[in-house]
């Protein structure tokens, strides 16, 4: 979690709007989606916790993919799963910060006001007067949210993303390109591209890639039996990502980020022991 302190001071005003939240909840619940909603939720998940549904704040207590503070989780879960105590499952967390999110940004109107409100509280609109953190962390999110690909589970187009090119190049788990390290294995499935997908389930077990370009994403299916893998982007850890999913995906979007042109290195460490990690594509941006 970026802010500790600025999120403690965020606890009372969440609470307040939680509060007067509950007198609307029908319409909050059964609001349309946002025009953006996946990808700002991605964004978000990815800073707060590198898309990690295990991660705890060891100071705050923060807890989830989205880093929600305990208070907050017991009104929002009342709120929206209709229990202060819901268990902070994936599907709950998933639950709740589509619903909170959604209904925050028909209350503020921008996503980047949304990404400021989630870290202090405030609803100012004003970029000017925010923290110089407070802009950083904005900046960041937003950046990913511009960058990032579909996550709905489509195949992605060029036309989706941004920092790929007509010429972009698919690595397909097969490929040479692709060193795999410990045991990892094949399997068919025809909504896979080429039918198939490699897969590990041992803990330490790593898929690696040297190559040249502006960006890379990792696509791969996700489901309930799913594991989580640790990346690694030029030798350094840059997310966790949790393939655990309530229904199970062939084609997601699993991790995608834009980097500055030039060699680059990217690989997946599997960290659950016994769940497997897979690799459908990777997509290098040229």
């Amino acid at each position: 979690m970026p802010d500790v302190a600025g999120r403690r001071r965020a606890v009372p005003a969440a609470l307040l709007v939680a509060a007067l939240l509950v007198s609307i909840v029908p319409s909050v619940v059964q609001a349309t989606a946002p025009p953006g909603l996946e990808r700002f939720l991605y964004a978000l998940g990815q800073v707060e916790s590198g898309g990690s549904y295990t991660a705890r704040n060891a100071t705050s207590g923060a807890y989830g993919k989205y880093q929600i503070m305990p208070a907050s989780w017991a009104a929002w879960a009342k709120l929206y799963l209709g229990s202060s105590t819901a268990p902070q499952t994936p599907a709950n967390q998933e639950t709740v910060a589509h619903r909170k999110v959604t209904a925050l940004y028909n209350w503020l109107d921008a996503w980047p006001t949304v990404a400021h409100w989630w870290l202090t509280g405030s609803s100012e609109r004003n970029p000017n007067l925010w923290s110089s953190f407070s802009r950083t962390y904005v900046e960041r999110i937003m950046t990913i949210y511009r960058a990032t690909t579909d996550v709905t589970g489509a195949v992605p187009t060029v036309s989706r993303t941004s920092w790929i090119g007509s010429n972009d190049t698919r690595v397909g788990d097969s490929s040479k390109a692709i060193t795999y390290r410990f045991a990892w294995s094949t399997a068919a499935y025809a909504s896979y591209s080429g039918h198939q997908v490699r897969y590990a389930t041992r803990t330490g077990a790593s898929a690696s890639i040297s190559f040249t370009g502006k960006g890379i994403a990792w696509m791969g299916p996700v489901g309930p039996t799913r594991g989580t893998a640790k990346v690694y982007i030029d030798g350094k850890a840059v997310a966790t990502v949790d393939l655990r999913r309530s229904t199970f995906q062939a084609r997601k979007i699993l991790f995608a980020r834009p980097l500055t042109a030039g060699p680059h290195t990217f690989k997946i460490v599997v960290t659950s022991s016994g769940r497997p990690v897979a690799i459908d594509d990777l997509i290098i941006g040229t």
